[in-house]
C-alpha cells in the first residue's frame, strides 16, 4: 500500500491503508506529539493478515500531515477527535472498529460517545478515562514525573529531538523489561526525517478539547477491550482497570511488564486480541 492524502475536518491529512477494502475496517489512532510510523508496519500487516482492512494516519502537526505555526495550533482537541470521524468519510466507512493508544485512546472514547453509530468496537491502549469521573487514578511513576519536569531539548536540533525522543520511549518502557534502543532510535530517526516540521508536534501540548460530551463512560454501546501494561509509568494500570469498570461489558487484558504503548514483544498478543474482539 502507498499513503494518501485526504481532506478532513478542514485540513489535509496524511494516510496509509493496509489490507483488503472488503475487509473489516479498523482505524488506529496514535496518541498525541506521535505521527503513524509508531503503529508500525509489521504490527499493521499481522492485523491486515488477519482479514481486517487497516488504516493508520498522521495527526496535524505530525509527519506528513498539515503543520501549524510551533506555539499557534490553529485547531482544538476536539478536531482531532473530528479527524477521526473524517478519516472514515474519506474511505467511505460507516463505521469502523476504533483501535487508540495512549490519547488516541481518548479520541477513540469521544468518538464513541458523540457518534455511536460510526463505532463498530473499541479497544483502548495505554490510556485512561476522557471525561469526567469520580473514581480515583494512580499517578504517574516518579520517574516518568522527573523526566517530564527535567527534560531539555532544542527542536531546532535534529539529533537532540532524536535523542529526547529515544530517552522518553526509555522512561515509557517501564523498566521490567530490556529496551532496544537500535529499533527506537530508528523509528525516532525516521519520523524526524519524515516530518513537515518536527517542532510542530509540540502544539498537542497545548490543546484544549472545548466543549467535550457530557455523557459518561457508561452510555458506551460499543464493545470495548482494554489492553494495559502493568509497568506502564505515564497511566498506571489502575487507569486500564477504571476504564474496563466504567464501560458496560468491557474486557481488560493485562500484559505483564509492559510499559506504555505498542511493543514489538506483544504484538502477537494484542493483535490476536484485536482479532477476536473486532
Amino acid at each position: 500500500m502507498t499513503e494518501r492524502m485526504i481532506e478532513a475536518n478542514g485540513g489535509e491529512l496524511c494516510t496509509e491503508p493496509f489490507g483488503d477494502p472488503a475487509d473489516p475496517p479498523i482505524i488506529l489512532v496514535m496518541g498525541i506529539g506521535a505521527s503513524m510510523l509508531w503503529w508500525e508496519e509489521g504490527f499493521c500487516r499481522m492485523l491486515a493478515d488477519g482479514r481486517r482492512f487497516v488504516i493508520r494516519y498522521d495527526h496535524r502537526d505530525t509527519g506528513r500531515s498539515v503543520t501549524y505555526p510551533p506555539g499557534r495550533p490553529g485547531y482544538t482537541g476536539a478536531d482531532l477527535t473530528a479527524d477521526a470521524a473524517g478519516v472514515l468519510d474519506a474511505y467511505g466507512i460507516a463505521a469502523a472498529h476504533l483501535v487508540g493508544v495512549s490519547a488516541g485512546g481518548g479520541i477513540a472514547q469521544e468518538l464513541a460517545l458523540d457518534f455511536p453509530e460510526r463505532v463498530r468496537s473499541l479497544t483502548l491502549i495505554s490510556t485512561s478515562i476522557a471525561v469526567f469521573s469520580d473514581r480515583a487514578l494512580p499517578p504517574p511513576t516518579a520517574e516518568f514525573a522527573r523526566f517530564v519536569a527535567t527534560v531539555e531539548v532544542d527542536w531546532s536540533d535534529r539529533d537532540s529531538v532524536i535523542e529526547y525522543l529515544v530517552d522518553y520511549w526509555r522512561v515509557l518502557a517501564g523498566g521490567e523489561r530490556p529496551f532496544d534502543e537500535a529499533a527506537f532510535r530508528e523509528l525516532a530517526r525516521r519520523d524526524v526525517e519524515r516530518a513537515r516540521d518536527f517542532a510542530a508536534a509540540q502544539n498537542h501540548d497545548l490543546l484544549h478539547h472545548g466543549e467535550q460530551s457530557r455523557e459518561p463512560l457508561s452510555s458506551i454501546s460499543a464493545r470495548t477491550l482494554v489492553i494495559h501494561g502493568t509497568a506502564d509509568p505515564m497511566f498506571p494500570v489502575g487507569h486500564g482497570q477504571v476504564l474496563a469498570d466504567e464501560i458496560p461489558g468491557a474486557a481488560l487484558l493485562r500484559l505483564e511488564g509492559a510499559g506504555h504503548g505498542v511493543y514489538r514483544t506483544d504484538w502477537e498478543a494484542i493483535v490476536e486480541a484485536i482479532l477476536e474482539h473486532s
